[in-house]
């Protein structure tokens, strides 16, 4: 059994060069509210959900993105709207949110 139901990784790599990356795409403030967001709502901690930061998951032309284990579901998103859709149908009720699948 996992020690978290779900560990959720957020890429926030920056590129120098100026090539596509995750952080061009606010991802270190998107990762930031759904940290707060998950712990608004009693999900974090052991057992619960886990909010990490991740360095490049080399899907930078996809991005921004996020990975959620154990599935190993990958997601892209544009802003919170997004972001609260992956909480509320995949982190609250364990359904995969299609639209946003990639």
């Amino acid at each position: 059994m996992s020690y978290y139901r779900y560990h959720v990784f957020f890429c926030l790599n920056q590129r120098e060069d100026g090539r596509a990356c995750c952080a061009n795409h606010g991802s270190p403030a998107l990762r930031e509210y759904a940290k707060e967001r998950v712990k608004a709502l009693g999900l974090a901690g052991q057992g619960g959900v886990r909010i990490n930061t991740a360095g490049c998951l080399d899907r930078c032309e996809e991005g921004p993105v996020i990975v959620v284990y154990p599935e190993g579901t990958w997601y892209t998103y544009v802003d919170r709207e997004d972001i609260d859709e992956i909480i509320d149908e995949h982190l609250v009720h364990g359904r995969i949110v299609d639209r946003l699948r990639i």
